[in-house]
């Protein structure tokens, strides 16, 4: 588990799990190592100083003895003998984005895409667009813009354009004096501040929600798992921008331009690892020869919830979407599925 004071924003380089609570010393902790934060009920409480072993919601207040500002951890171990425990879905709300690019050859539009580092929870190793878990932050903020988007539409796209500056230096979404070298001084002020309302204070800058489109929405349905993701996928155009970017070297373990086929070829031939949404999109994405091709195909397919299925094709199982949100693919032999 990793804990933060309650008024400040969790260390994103830790994943963390579904959910959160406080106690009275004001930390909120979260989980990284049990699945199910409330069902863990024999952990080890790390500060760097001290260990302290306790039963969660028992001794939980034990959290009051960890200096203020240091990061806890608190670590699933085995189970108490003859433990009951059961097994329940958390959705975390998260937001991705594609960003695009001029090919200098000429050629179609490269995406900008990460390696997600093998140690995390979800997706480890595969090669994904940048994004992460919104934030109740993301809230605060989205509550102070004047936009028409509702609420929590409008906290996704900030979730986007923060997680975009954080894992990869490119400040987009952004109006006002940007170049590389402000964009390099705004990433390096949100990962110590931990806030984009204050980085966009401090650089005198305003949001443009607009400069991020609605692409899609995967919202996967399995009881297995403990943990899903509902996922808002964007785009954003970069253009013939500055680009200045910067593996975060935490979550992520390479980052690189290329073409969506370029992914997919790659992926064939065993050079990436794609997760099913991943590859589902990316095939979509290799239709477009520009910005404003996909630009034209999101005005004809209207973002809707895809929550993939099973069903059965000449007798073997396969994980499908429907055939009527812009794929060009829907389906996939579930033996061949990397899920994240």
């Amino acid at each position: 588990m990793i804990g933060k004071k309650a008024s400040g924003r969790r260390n994103r380089k830790t994943r963390s799990g579904p959910a959160s609570i406080e106690d009275h010393s004001g930390y909120s902790i979260e989980c990284i190592s049990c699945a199910n934060l409330h069902l863990c009920q024999n952990s080890a409480l790390y500060d760097g100083y001290q260990q302290i072993t306790a039963r969660l919601f028992v001794k939980f207040a034990d959290t009051s003895k960890l200096p203020l500002g240091k990061r806890a951890l608190l670590v699933h171990t085995q189970p108490m003998p003859n433990q009951q425990t059961r097994t329940e879905t958390v959705e975390v709300a998260a937001a991705t984005i594609v960003i695009f690019r001029n090919n200098d050859a000429g050629g179609p539009p490269e995406l900008l895409m990460v390696t997600r580092s093998r140690t995390m929870s979800f997706a480890g190793g595969a090669a994904v667009f940048p994004g992460g878990r919104v934030d109740p932050a993301d809230f605060d903020l989205a509550a102070t813009l004047e936009t028409p988007l509702p609420h929590d539409e409008a906290a996704h796209r900030v979730a986007a354009i923060r997680e975009t500056l954080e894992e990869t230096g490119l400040a987009i979404g952004m109006s006002g004096s940007v170049d590389a070298a402000r964009a390099r001084e705004a990433r390096a002020m949100l990962l110590k501040t931990g806030t984009l309302a204050s980085v966009i204070s401090a650089m005198n800058w305003q949001i443009d929600l607009d400069a991020v489109l609605p692409f899609a929405r995967w919202l996967p349905k399995n009881e297995k798992l403990t943990r899903i993701f509902d996922t808002r996928f964007y785009l954003a155009n970069l253009g013939t921008g500055s680009v200045d970017i910067a593996v975060d070297q935490t979550e992520n373990t390479k980052m690189y331009w290329i073409t969506a086929q370029g992914a997919l070829d790659a992926a064939e031939r065993g050079d990436l690892s794609i997760i099913f949404p991943t590859r589902r999109n990316l095939e979509r994405l290799a239709q477009f020869t520009d910005f404003a091709a996909a630009t034209r195909d999101c005005a004809r397919h209207p973002v809707r919830v895809i929550t993939p299925h099973v069903a059965e094709r000449g007798g073997e199982k396969w994980l499908c979407i429907p055939d009527d949100v812009g794929y060009p693919i829907t389906g996939e032999a579930l033996a061949n599925v990397m899920r994240g």
